[in-house]
């Protein structure tokens, strides 16, 4: 299909470049004034959630719309490219795992409010604009939209002590990583003269900035505020208990999709504008990457309770992400997109067995209530298996989980300034990371089940399908993996550089910035 360009200094275009997100703000709005409308019960909060997923169903077909139809923009605000619609496709993907997930889980903890779900649809409209951001006041605006939602989610709880403590921490510390975010975008405003990402880069090489100290404290402060959002090493303190005391479904979505959201920004900023300065930043992209999947893996190592063992774990998926920033390649934006889907769909599933062992209070969320659990819900702990072995990215039984990683390492191995030793940190982390990992699989099929333990109720049904959906993909995406690779090709961030750099126009594809010598590692 031939391309459809837009010009979006044009108002009415610009709108049509953000129908998908405006389809979705627009309905959550709606359903807003629908779930105040009425007084709170289980089965109003159902009816909220199942509106809320034919939004989103009709939101993803605009998106198709838009890829198959080639919409394309070479510049404004707004991104218009394949990397867009592929991360909006991927995070409408985990919000609807999301709200399925909370509609059984609700239900099981009383928690009648319907806005929950609206809320969740207004994050997802944030990460949207994060994913399509081509201008610092958008990400800005993005980031804000998705974080105040999200606050709230983590806290929803409102009988719960530790989900208040966790929403209060979150509060806190989000702001003052915008506060970082906010005050490095001004330096770099003051640096460059501009906040479009693509003219930040164009004035990078026309004036030669590269060595701007007002610049490069800039940089140096968004990736502080950038390291909060994604919970890297060492800005994760904030992470375990929010994701400990928020709600199970509302952890997963922290844990994938805003995570996802926050790095989608992340790699756009940093590949389309301050490529050009990639010698200065890459070191402690590099020490950032490396320090996010030792910590990470060592501390889930010592975890015995399993919504902290993955949120420690979500912290060592942060620094797998960060290898593919740091090739500044195409083929690192490729396999970073195709990580997050499937880090995604592993993390839901695995929230999902959670969600449908718990009990009511959020009780048996250590490990070992897992013992002999296969004996009990054989094929819950078949699931449960796969979704531990496609996190570790161990392959066949694992399925789309290894190619994950696998991806990465070959962007970070052929980049032009290869990433050897990073490499070799990456796979070193992930064979610790067998030693939790592995632990679950172990009590589930090796230990015997307590004569004490008692069997959770059978779960919902949109429990057991998100558990079963996330099940089969993996597997069935682990048989055939490049054709899910084959559609990420071509959708890296759009790069306008003219000064004739390794990665502008007229270079040859995946290529980059290389890295003076001294800083090769």
């Amino acid at each position: 299909m031939n391309g459809m360009p837009l010009d979006l200094s044009i108002p009415s275009q610009l709108s049509f470049a953000l129908l998908p997100d405006l389809i979705l703000m627009g309905g959550a709005m709606l359903l807003l004034v629908w779930a105040a409308w009425r007084p709170e019960s289980i089965r109003h909060q159902r009816s909220v959630g199942v509106a809320s997923i034919v939004l989103l169903l009709i939101t993803a077909a605009a998106i198709g719309w838009f890829m198959w139809r080639g919409v394309t923009a070479q510049a404004g605000p707004i991104a218009v490219d394949r990397f867009r619609w592929i991360a909006d496709l991927v995070m409408i993907v985990g919000t609807i795992g999301t709200i399925m997930l909370s509609m059984d889980y609700n239900e099981r903890e009383l928690m009648m409010a319907p806005e929950a779900h609206v809320l969740i649809l207004l994050a997802t409209s944030g990460m949207m604009l994060l994913a399509g951001a081509r201008d610092l006041m958008v990400v800005f605006l993005g980031i804000e939209t998705m974080s105040v939602a999200v606050y709230v989610l983590a806290g929803m709880n409102r009988r719960s002590p530790r989900a208040a403590e966790g929403a209060l921490k979150y509060f806190l510390l989000g702001a003052f990583s915008t506060a970082f975010l906010l005050y490095g975008m001004a330096l770099i405003y003051g640096g460059t003269g501009a906040t479009d990402i693509g003219l930040i880069g164009d004035r990078i090489l026309q004036y030669g900035l590269n060595a701007s100290p007002l610049l490069l404290i800039g940089i140096a402060l968004m990736l502080v505020g950038f390291g909060f959002k994604v919970a890297a090493a060492p800005f994760h303190m904030w992470a375990p208990d929010v994701y400990d005391g928020a709600p199970t479904p509302i952890t997963a979505y922290m844990a994938a999709s805003v995570k996802a959201a926050a790095f989608t920004a992340f790699l756009r900023v940093w590949y389309e504008a301050f490529s050009p300065v990639f010698g200065h930043w890459h070191n402690s992209f590099w020490w950032l990457a490396a320090l996010t999947m030792v910590v990470g893996n060592l501390i889930a190592l010592r975890q015995r309770n399993i919504k902290r063992m993955l949120a420690y774990s979500s912290i060592a998926h942060a620094g797998y992400l960060l290898v593919a920033l740091t090739t500044n390649t195409p083929a690192g934006a490729q396999a970073f997109l195709f990580y997050v889907f499937i880090y995604t769909i592993a993390t839901f599933g695995a929230f999902g067995v959670v969600v449908a062992l718990g009990e009511p209070g959020e009780r048996s969320l250590a490990i070992d209530d897992y013992a002999g659990l296969w004996t009990v819900r054989p094929w819950m702990s078949v699931a449960m298996a796969i979704f531990m072995l496609a996190l570790l990215g161990f392959p066949v039984f694992g399925g789309a989980g290894f190619f994950a990683k696998w991806y990465i390492i070959k962007a970070a191995m052929q980049a032009p300034s290869p990433q050897t030793k990073l490499a070799v940190v990456l796979v070193l982390t992930s064979v610790v990371s067998a030693g939790y990992y592995l632990y679950v699989v172990m009590v589930m099929f090796m230990r015997p089940r307590a004569a004490t333990a008692t069997t959770s109720p059978r779960a919902g049904g949109l429990t057991r399908f998100v558990v079963a959906a996330a099940a089969i993909l993996l597997i069935g995406i682990g048989l055939f993996p490049e054709q899910f690779v084959r559609a990420t090709r071509g959708s890296e961030p759009v790069t306008v550089y003219r000064a004739g750099i390794p990665g502008s126009e007229g270079s040859p594809p995946g290529s980059a910035v290389p890295l003076p010598p001294s800083a090769r590692r």
